[in-house]
Order: C-alpha cells, then sequence, then structure tokens
C-alpha cells in the first residue's frame, strides 16, 4: 500500500492509475453522448456543427432570384409599359429628359390600322413589288380568307352601291354566306340562289374589276337586282358535266366523222356533176336529188346501225375512286 501512494509537496495522495482512469471514463461518456444524439437526432435535422455556405454561393442565389423576380415583373406588363419602364431606367442611369421620348397619339398605329391601309381585295403580281413589313401583314391575313363566295352589304342598294369582302373562318364554319344568306344583315336559309357580279371597285386610286359569286335569300337578291338584272348560276346536270368532262372522242364518233367527211365528197361530187348538167331535163336533177336524199339517209344507219355494237370487245367501265366521288358529291354544293 506504501508503495502505491505517493505524497506530493502540497501534501495531497493520488495514485499511479488515477489519471488513467479519469481519461478513459471521460471517453466513454463522450460515445455514450454521441451516440445517444445520432438515435435522437431528426431525419431533417441539420447537424449542430454543420458547414456554412461560401459567401459568393450566397450572391450567386441572391441573383439568380432577383432575375426571377424581375423577368416576371416584366412579363407581366403590355409592350408600351415596358417600353416606359425602359425608357425610365434609362433616364435614370444615363441622364437625359422625358419630353424627348414623348409619343403622341396621332402617331401610334395598331395592327387593324395597318391591314386597313395595306388591305387589298385581289393581290396581282405588281402588287407584290416593294413588300414590306406592312404590306406583308395585310397579304398574310389576305391568304388566311376564303374566297369561294363573298359576304355583302346591301344597304345602300338603291344608290347602286355594294360592299364585298372575303369570308373568314368563322363564318366558313358556321356556313354564313353559303347555306346562309350573305348579306351581312341576313340569317335566312331557304331559297337561296347563286349569283354572278362584276364588281367594280376603286383601291389605292385604281379602278379595278373582280368576278364574284354570291349565296342570297330572295329579298337580298331582289336587292341586288334592283338596277340591273344580275346573272344566275345554275347548277349543272349529271349529264352535263359527264359530257364535258369526255371530250375525247370513241370509236362510233370517229366512224361518224369518216361517214360525214366521205358523205361531204360525195355532195362536192353531186354538185359538180349538177353544174355540168345544167342543160339536162328537170327529171334527171330530180334524180340527183333523190340520190342526194337516198346517201344523207343511207349514211345514219351506217352510223347507228347495231352491228357496230358486236365488232369487238365490250367498252371498259372506269369505277370511279372514293376521292371521285367525294367531287362529285360536293361538285354540286360549290356552284
Amino acid at each position: 500500500m506504501d508503495s502505491l501512494v505517493k505524497v506530493h509537496g502540497s501534501g495531497g495522495y493520488d495514485s499511479d492509475f488515477s489519471d488513467d482512469d479519469g481519461q478513459g471514463e471521460s471517453s466513454e461518456k463522450g460515445l455514450k453522448r454521441k451516440h445517444e444524439e445520432e438515435i435522437l437526432q431528426k431525419p431533417f435535422q441539420k447537424g449542430r456543427h454543420s458547414q456554412v455556405a461560401h459567401r459568393s454561393l450566397h450572391s450567386n442565389e441572391l441573383d439568380r432570384e432577383e432575375a426571377r423576380n424581375r423577368r416576371a415583373h416584366l412579363i407581366s406588363m403590355n409592350a408600351f409599359e415596358r417600353h416606359k419602364k425602359f425608357v425610365g431606367d434609362y433616364i435614370l442611369y444615363y441622364g437625359g429628359q422625358t419630353a424627348d421620348f414623348k409619343r403622341t397619339s396621332a402617331k401610334d398605329k395598331r395592327d387593324v390600322d395597318v391591314l386597313r391601309e395595306n388591305h387589298r381585295f385581289l393581290w396581282r403580281d405588281e402588287d407584290e413589288d416593294d413588300m414590306t413589313w406592312e404590306k406583308e401583314l395585310a397579304k398574310k391575313y389576305y391568304d388566311k380568307l376564303f374566297k369561294e363566295y363573298c359576304i355583302a352589304d346591301l344597304s345602300r342598294y338603291k344608290e347602286n352601291k355594294f360592299g364585298f369582302r372575303w369570308r373568314t373562318e368563322d363564318e366558313v364554319v358556321s356556313s354564313k354566306g353559303q347555306f346562309l344568306c350573305g348579306n351581312k344583315r341576313c340569317v335566312k336559309e331557304e331559297g337561296l340562289k347563286s349569283w354572278e357580279v362584276n364588281f367594280a371597285y376603286v383601291e389605292h386610286g385604281e379602278k379595278r374589276n373582280a368576278l364574284v359569286k354570291l349565296r342570297l335569300c330572295p329579298e337580298c337578291s331582289f336587292k341586288l337586282n334592283y338596277h340591273h338584272k344580275r346573272k344566275e348560276v345554275k347548277a349543272k346536270t349529271k349529264t352535263k358535266r359527264l359530257s364535258e368532262e369526255n371530250q375525247e372522242p370513241s370509236q362510233k364518233t370517229k366512224k361518224r366523222k369518216r361517214s360525214s367527211s366521205s358523205s361531204k365528197k360525195h355532195k362536192r361530187k353531186v354538185k359538180r356533176k349538177r353544174h355540168r348538167d345544167r342543160s339536162t331535163s328537170s327529171s334527171s336533177s330530180d334524180e340527183s336529188q333523190d340520190s342526194d336524199k337516198d346517201s344523207e339517209a343511207g349514211e345514219e344507219p351506217e352510223s347507228q346501225s347495231d352491228a357496230d355494237h358486236w365488232r369487238g370487245p365490250a367498252p371498259a367501265v372506269e369505277e370511279k375512286s372514293r376521292e371521285e366521288e367525294f367531287d362529285d358529291y360536293f361538285e354540286d354544293m360549290f356552284l
């Protein structure tokens, strides 16, 4: 016992293993406390000694947030308010006077004003020379119009003055001007007629003409024809359309042409004989006339004989495709 205990000059007693035991106990307590803190720490909770971000990263995030706010603020403004803000910022940073940037309302033009100034009822090739952005805007609007039927303004029909314009997409969808009366202030559906009108108008100081089509009810048709009778457009029958489409001569028409040419030659010969035999009696002339009649009568049955139907194979009948049937169906609708 005496060897384990040392007496210090201060008069206290201490053990050789006292320091080691104290350090071991403190380290065990520290590990135990750390383990308890890890168990009790929440998943979203940050550590007590978490790393602090750098100042440059913080400033960059602030700049990004400010840029987002400014962009949202600029988008919420219209073009004129945005223009005023940029002018105010320019004067604030670079100096100047507000009077230099003032605008008069007389010079301000909307898209509608530009269209009214540069619009044309019909665009020609010479109209597209020296195109400006105003003309290009008017041409783009013109390309979107539907130019099958017109919409008419008949309010001044007694003065023989009419206004015509092409249809818009909404009017085509609502069938205004085709299945509804084409008058601007009329919505009747029954008894519509198609009219062809030579529209004479003055545009940009130049006189022009255009042939337009209208679909009007009986009352509006009376207004249109108040001074002059217009041309009414009627639908063609199917037989007429087929006869116009099939203009190529068939085998029968070729035979008829040959027979008609031979008959013409025969008539010429007969006329020459008549001219030579004028001194002969009237009986001979009567016989020649009878021969002419016989020749003409004989030509008809040759061209229309039933034997021609049995020569060669039967003509092939072409079946129409689905697109051609649709075209035939819609052809009566678009007169």
